[in-house]
């Protein structure tokens, strides 16, 4: 027999913890429902210093409570608390012009299809962005311009 898994309202849950988070020096970055009975809650942290597993335990530490005593989330349930993670998505300008300088991959409109850069993000203003890409074979390294309207989406890469 198939159970139902709980949904939670998970709008109402960021809007519980991103005030307390904020004044913790965190920007609350996702807040997700998962699990394999759903009784997960995953919540990623972020700032602009490397999240450590001490930050981790102090959020947890302090949501853990609120949540509990808002009753938002009927019976118990699991929380879990991270970082986006080193392949995180970019998710808008600001994102862009604090990671400038890392290793992105984005994947953009060119033409009628989309297409693939992974490089050094070196520049981040109102037209766009610019990747450079590295040669390929012994050629030298080309940098890829890339207007806002055209950028599907974008995450940070790790460097090899």
């Amino acid at each position: 027999m198939h159970r139902h898994m709980p949904t939670w309202p998970i709008p109402s849950i960021k809007a519980l913890l991103e005030p307390t988070l904020e004044h913790m020096g965190y920007e609350l970055y996702a807040v997700e429902q998962s699990g394999q009975s759903g009784r997960t809650l995953r919540v990623s942290i972020d700032r602009p210093e490397p999240i450590t597993i001490a930050d981790c335990e102090r959020v947890s530490r302090v949501i853990g409570p609120i949540l509990d005593h808002a009753g938002t989330i009927p019976g118990p349930y699991d929380l879990e608390v991270s970082s986006p993670g080193a392949e995180r998505p970019l998710r808008g300008k600001h994102e862009y012009e604090r990671f400038n300088g890392k290793r992105v991959n984005v994947r953009y409109r060119s033409g009628e299809s989309d297409a693939v850069v992974e490089g050094d993000l070196v520049a981040v203003d109102d037209a766009g962005i610019a990747v450079q890409a590295r040669g390929v074979r012994g050629r030298a390294p080309v940098i890829v311009h890339i207007a806002w309207d055209d950028v599907a989406s974008g995450r940070l890469a790790v460097s090899l």
